[in-house]
């Protein structure tokens, strides 16, 4: 089978469309013929991860450290990206029971990674799901891993209806679904984001939007309950002049420096910092608020598997204005 190889960590072109074995289920598995995968953040990162200094890494030093033993120091211990997919079952081991060949499922496989293949194997148990009957492969692609870590994240602060609530860096993968959930738990949201993606954002749902290249959202005089700021660009400091009392600054990627913030402001004050990390949740879920409605896809482009370079470069180059993904077995496609 082709596969999408990195051997070295460094820009987009390390990535090569190679022959590599095919995989094969074990008793509790399932094979699964890949046709789109996400191009994400953890993609990107993983890829250049030797070249990214823990003061340019988005968490704290442990966990730049724990991702560098993950992926590897000197060269990348896992091969092949990818952990956002959909595609269809194309046969099972003896002991699975919830999935059959020919099934058309979306999954998540987190930093395990091996999705920019045109198969990979899934034990039954995994984070894996009948895809949603409204989705094609290439939307199913880009909601699994994003819509868990940010359902996990909202479950925290508990938006109630009539909430006003603003999240900065609403056009990314978190955060377009977070934009989506909040709007179906009946808040008022406002969506920050860049010029190129304020359409996206309008066409998710957004009440209002931002454009953080020609305004500021900390000045404009507008104040929120919650304010989720997706990648930390913003800061607590500046943010907290626009929260109401009681407001939260919600963090998913954060420093040290914020996790003291959090800690401080949880005993003084009523304006709070909470730095929240993700677990993976129940997929199938997922499906359901897929179908009802309430999370959908919004693709910019799709690249064919051997134009996975260009993909990364467009990506990241700030390019995109919606989720890219790379497809396999175009033939197939449903």
């Amino acid at each position: 089978m082709k596969a999408i190889v990195y051997e070295k960590f460094g820009p987009p072109d390390v990535l090569q469309l190679k022959e590599i074995e095919k995989p094969t289920p074990k008793d509790n598995e399932v094979l699964i013929k890949v046709h789109a995968v996400h191009v994400n953040a953890g993609d990107l990162i993983a890829r250049n991860l030797k070249n990214i200094s823990p003061s340019k890494f988005h968490m704290p030093f442990l966990f730049w450290f724990i991702a560098r033993a993950s992926f590897g120091f000197r060269k990348p211990k896992t091969k092949i990206l990818g952990n956002e997919f959909a595609g269809k079952i194309e046969s099972v081991g003896k002991d699975v029971e919830r999935f059959k060949a020919g099934d058309e499922v979306f999954a998540y496989v987190g930093q395990a990674m091996g999705a920019y293949a045109e198969y990979i194997c899934m034990p039954e148990k995994g984070t894996v799901a009948l895809k949603p009957t409204n989705m094609t492969y290439e939307e199913a692609s880009t909601v699994s891993g994003n819509s868990m870590t940010a359902r996990n994240i909202l479950s925290k602060v508990n938006i109630q209806s009539g909430q006003k609530v603003l999240i900065n860096g609403a056009s990314g993968g978190i955060g377009s679904i977070a934009l989506q959930l909040a709007k179906s738990y009946g808040a008022e949201v406002t969506g920050v984001c860049g010029t190129p993606r304020m359409e996206m954002v309008k066409a998710l749902g957004a009440d209002n939007i931002i454009d953080y290249t020609k305004e500021d959202f900390t000045t404009k005089g507008k104040t929120y309950d919650l304010i989720f700021d997706v990648l930390g660009k913003s800061s607590f400091s500046r943010s907290k002049k626009v929260l109401n009392k009681n407001g939260i600054y919600l963090l998913a990627n954060f420093k040290s420096r914020q996790l003291l913030q959090a800690l401080r402001t949880k005993i003084i004050g009523n304006k709070k910092v909470k730095c929240v990390l993700s677990f993976e949740e129940d997929i199938d879920s997922i499906k359901e608020l897929v179908e009802a409605g309430k999370i959908k896809s919004y693709i910019d482009k799709s690249y064919p598997m051997e134009q996975a370079a260009e993909a990364h470069d467009y990506v990241e180059k700030g390019f995109k204005k919606g989720y890219v993904v790379i497809t396999f077995n175009d033939n197939d496609q449903t």
